[in-house]
């Protein structure tokens, strides 16, 4: 019998409250390695939540976050970045006075010219690293759909458009899996075709993702698991087209008492 994977990264009865309201209540769910994950429910189900506490966004105040198995509970968020996680948020928060190329160069990891001696002293490795990025993030402009506006200050784009680069920047941190939070809300169609588009292709090239979102048609489209969440705990997990028929979900969609 082959052993059962790792899970890429793993929840175990994460609990969070804020004063009286239980925002999670003993969580536990995971996502695979190589696959696009879905999770779904009713608004205040806790998603947001349990992806905040996954990542260190927030501490939770009870249970276990294991990333390949290893116990990253305590880290802080910025940390995450260095183990290959990388995430979006339901509200891009662009440097908007900046160029759409200039949030993206914002994005790398340990550039040399962050340090007042490498800036100083160093300024040839500082170029060299420079140009290295500037030719990553022109390529990756390129691949979302956004070389055209580069020069462009990055508050003019539209909803869609600055999903696709927040996209971006996340992936020029080369991770191992991408947490996408809502990236359809507020989205026109158009550039939801290119956003499944975009997961398909880097799903196909080894990046696994995690997607908390409403649209189900994107769910539907992209997610090979899909979790669903009701009033912080998880309710049910299984494809999208069984968890499309189970009665529990309907029930917490409607507000119905199963």
């Amino acid at each position: 019998m082959s052993a059962v994977p790792v899970p890429l990264l793993e929840a175990r009865c994460v609990a969070k409250r804020y004063g009286g309201l239980a925002a999670l209540d003993g969580c536990s769910l995971s996502l695979r390695a190589g696959e696009v994950t879905g999770l779904i429910g009713p608004n205040g189900a806790g998603k947001s939540t349990l992806l905040n506490a996954m990542t260190g966004l927030v501490r939770a105040d009870a249970g276990t976050v294991l990333l390949d198995g290893r116990d990253v509970t305590a880290l802080p968020a910025h940390r995450f970045a260095a183990l290959g996680v990388a995430r979006t948020f339901q509200i891009v928060r662009e440097l908007g006075s900046l160029t759409v190329f200039e949030n993206l160069l914002l994005a790398p990891r340990r550039q040399s010219g962050e340090g007042v001696a490498a800036s100083l002293f160093a300024r040839r490795k500082w170029w060299a690293q420079e140009s290295v990025n500037a030719e990553k993030a022109k390529a990756l402009l390129e691949r979302v759909g956004l070389f055209r506006l580069a020069d462009q200050p990055s508050g003019g784009l539209s909803g869609g458009q600055k999903k696709l680069l927040d996209l971006a920047r996340a992936l020029l941190l080369e991770p191992k899996l991408i947490l996408l939070d809502e990236p359809g809300a507020g989205v026109a169609p158009p550039l939801k075709i290119e956003l499944i588009r975009l997961v398909r292709e880097l799903k196909a090239e080894g990046v696994s993702f995690g997607l908390v979102e409403h649209d189900m048609h994107l769910v539907g489209e992209l997610c090979d698991h899909v979790h669903v969440m009701a009033e912080g705990r998880l309710l049910v997990s299984g494809t999208f087209e069984e968890v499309a028929r189970d009665r529990r979900v309907v029930d917490a969609y409607l507000g119905v008492a199963a």
